[in-house]
């Protein structure tokens, strides 16, 4: 009896259940991390920090939420995983603690011209089902709301058997869809331009072809003056229906030319088949800057756009069809589905209503149901994938965001840490990689990681509380108190960019003058319409060079060598060199070694399980045949030169024998960009979001063009890298450019020359300019949300 007291009186022993409040990481070696460890507090908020390049993002979604992934993917069936990614293990000795990991990356939402942010949040699939029931007149199921599903019926014979005996029968069958018949659901319907065809004042003889690669002194010109359909010294104005529908769309047909056997196809097939049916990113730049002129995109003449049938937009909920209700904003739709009162409906217009009054929450209520998700940016992109998170009632779930603050206003930040500490109060453990100080403060735990870029990051720098790394001498910590000054001076602009009644999208009938060889910086809430008025009346024009926030396509085969254009000045002085053919030394052609085909590993593919590279033995992971390997340039062999730094290379062949300025030139203005430490050979594969964008900022410098125009180049940027972003637009403008930025970054702002401010609010709220001056003109007038933020950013 006493021993049952003794042991009442004790304090209760923490159950073994509880003790799992870590996740632990051991010994992480995946990309450029160096045998790192980290302890990460449970249902906490972790921000890693540390310059673009040191490792956060293969620490987090590389390390931790990839084994999560993995190992959840490995309670399936082994049938099941047979048609889902294949995932390797991370390379990591310990990986403890686990939780199921819900990653909301910065990708941008697929570009299929089908997506809408409709589409992708299931708003449309409610929507459909709502008007299903309550449209008037009732045209069918939900699937007759759908612009994905076309209208097909038909009918004939089938043969089925019963007792024994076939017995033929005839059945029919019809789905309703809500397709739009013409434009098939796309909204646009394209057309070719013919005058950017075809001179038509001139004879094919005398060159009327305006097409890249299409003369009259090649095969093309055999093929038009031996064909017959046409006559080739005739002026094309003078061709009648028939020559010119020969000309532009006749179907492929076998004729004889000087007694050759070719086939003739009209211009728009051929053109078609040739140059639209690739990606346009992947041409070159002559053929998509002809692609871009020669092709007309307009809104369906049939659906008005609304991508729907007749009978989709004929039914209707008070006055309201569905067409309506995507193009509302979703701010004013929500209103409007609060205010249907059917019994019949209640949940799905709970469910509905909760949706889109999640939209607004985020910072999105700005947006329209039928908005393209590809013309989403990465910051938007991202929200919107948080939306099927806001009301999920799971707890205990690892949350990995990249960059949550993406192309949001200070003004917005506010509203996205609230969110963020929501699901940590709700109990899920929030794993954020972020550069931001705002978003950096709300931290319970930091990890650091540095203490540069590259093979010279990877490492722990620091682990503790915002105000331990504050204290701390990491990179990170000396510039997280940064305030940029404005400028004593500003230039004076020397001429100036005309935009008059601009209205895409939400923007209202806008009239500026945008001043040239200055730094201009366009901002204003997310939403207000920056990118509308920058990429739908700058950018295009004659001399504008835009580089956007698209992704850079890359295999494991590119690198920042061959997506730079650097090798080709490369191979041909290694070939001029050696008297060799210059696609010797291409890993991608002749020079590649025959054992793994250049790729430096030969991979072993495991069906469901993840497959295994290993380096290849012939080559011994430098991709080039042995005989290559022996060619040399400045005491340099190919291989030996890919696995230079940029900085090194720079150095290499600028310089003695080896000197190559056409390389150099490549090489400087990627050291420019901050890339100086990038390895010329180094897989895309393997560079960060940051990187990524900055390479793409490299080669844009190249091109010939008096204005620059730049879609929030700081994404993705360290505090610190910041400064040398800053100092390269400086460059940019002094040597005679003009470089306008969409930008919510303060010290972009403090920095430019003339600030256009767009509001006052998102949306249909915004769409106007709000102010037009310099930084400290704005500083000191505060009558914008954006005047406020920067006055107190610059202590003013």
């Amino acid at each position: 009896m006493s021993m049952a007291k003794g042991t009442q009186a004790q304090s209760p022993a923490l159950h073994a259940a509880d003790s799992h409040d870590l996740i632990r990481v051991h010994g992480a070696r995946v990309n450029n991390l160096k045998d790192v460890s980290v302890e990460l507090p449970k249902r906490r908020l972790t921000v890693f920090t540390g310059v673009s390049g040191s490792g956060k993002s293969s620490l987090v979604f590389g390390t931790i939420a990839a084994e999560s992934q993995r190992m959840i993917n490995e309670t399936y069936s082994t049938f099941v995983q047979g048609f889902m990614p294949t995932l390797a293990r991370p390379e990591v000795d310990v990986l403890d603690g686990l939780t199921t990991a819900i990653i909301v990356g910065q990708e941008r939402m697929g570009g299929d011209a089908r997506s809408t942010v409709g589409t992708a949040t299931d708003a449309n699939a409610m929507l459909r089902i709502l008007f299903s029931r309550l449209g008037k007149p009732h045209i069918g199921s939900a699937k007759a709301f759908s612009f994905n599903v076309a209208s097909i019926s038909g009918a004939g014979a089938v043969t089925v058997e019963r007792g024994g005996e076939k017995v033929k029968e005839r059945r029919s069958f019809s789905i309703v869809g809500g397709m739009c018949p013409r434009c098939e659901g796309r909204g646009s319907v394209t057309d070719f331009d013919l005058t950017a065809l075809y001179d038509d004042s001139k004879s094919l003889s005398e060159g009327a072809l305006t097409v890249p690669g299409y003369s009259v002194d090649g095969w093309y010109g055999r093929i038009f003056r031996g064909c017959g359909f046409f006559d080739p010294d005739k002026p094309i104005r003078k061709f009648t229906k028939k020559e010119l529908h020969d000309l532009l769309h006749k179907a492929p047909t076998k004729i004889k030319v000087d007694g050759v056997n070719l086939t003739y196809e009209g211009l728009i097939p051929k053109i078609q088949k040739s140059m639209l049916s690739k990606d346009i990113d992947s041409l070159q730049p002559h053929i998509r800057a002809f692609v871009e002129r020669a092709m007309t995109f307009t809104s369906c003449p049939d659906c008005g756009g609304t991508r729907l049938s007749e009978a989709a937009r004929s039914s209707k909920i008070k006055k309201i069809s569905i067409a309506d209700a995507c193009s509302m904003q979703i701010s004013d739709l929500a209103e409007w589905v609060r205010g249907l009162k059917e019994p019949s409906v209640a949940p799905l217009l709970k469910a509905l209503g909760d949706t889109l009054d999640s939209f607004v929450e985020i910072g999105l209520g700005y947006l329209g149901l039928d908005r393209p998700a590809g013309t989403l940016s990465g910051g938007e992109a991202q929200r919107v994938k948080m939306i099927r998170h806001l009301g999920s009632s799971l707890t205990d779930v690892t949350y990995v965001f990249d960059e949550p603050t993406i192309g949001l206003h200070p003004h917005d930040i506010q509203r996205m840490n609230d969110l963020l500490l929501r699901l940590r109060d709700k109990g899920n453990t929030v794993l954020v990689v972020e550069h931001k100080p705002e978003a950096i403060a709300i931290a319970d735990h930091v990890v650091d990681l540095g203490p540069r870029a590259g093979t010279e990051g990877g490492e722990v720098v620091f682990e503790g509380t915002v105000e331990g790394l504050r204290a701390s001498d990491t990179l990170t910590g000396q510039h997280l108190d940064d305030r940029a000054k404005l400028k004593p001076a500003v230039r004076t602009p020397t001429g100036k960019l005309g935009v008059r009644g601009a209205g895409t999208n939400n923007l209202q009938d806008v009239d500026v003058d945008i001043p040239l060889g200055v730094l201009t910086v366009v901002t204003g809430v997310a939403g207000s319409g920056k990118s509308s008025l920058i990429h739908g009346s700058v950018s295009g024009q004659e001399g504008v060079v835009t580089v956007d926030q698209a992704a850079i396509r890359g295999s494991r085969r590119s690198n920042p060598a061959t997506y730079t254009g650097l090798l080709d000045p490369i191979r041909k002085a290694f070939a001029k060199a050696n008297g060799v053919k210059p696609a010797l030394f291409s890993a991608n052609s002749e020079g590649a070694c025959p054992s793994c085909n250049g790729a430096g590993v030969i991979y072993t593919d495991l069906a469901m399980m993840a497959g295994v590279a290993s380096t290849c033995d012939e080559c011994e992971g430098k991709r080039f045949q042995a005989s290559v390997l022996d060619y040399h340039f400045g005491g340099r062999d190919i291989s030996e030169v890919l696995a230079m730094s940029v900085a090194d290379a720079e150095e290499f062949f600028g310089a003695g024998e080896a000197r190559t300025p056409a390389a150099q030139k490549i090489l400087q203005r990627m050291a420019d960009v901050g890339l100086g430490y990038l390895t010329l050979g180094q897989p895309l594969t393997t560079l960060s979001g940051g990187e990524r964008q900055r390479l793409k900022l490299a080669t844009h410098m190249a091109e010939k063009g008096g204005v620059y125009v730049l879609d929030e180049p700081t994404t993705g940027l360290h505090l610190a890298d910041v400064e040398q972003l800053l100092g390269l637009l400086d460059r940019l403008v002094d040597s005679g450019k003009s470089v306008i930025v969409i930008e919510h970054h303060q010290a972009v702002m403090a920095h430019a020359d003339w600030i256009i401010d767009l509001g006052p609010g998102a949306g249909h709220d915004g769409g106007r300019i709000v102010f037009e001056g310099t930084p400290a003109e704005l500083v000191a007038d505060r009558s914008t949300l954006t005047g406020e933020h920067l006055a107190a950013y610059v202590g003013g």
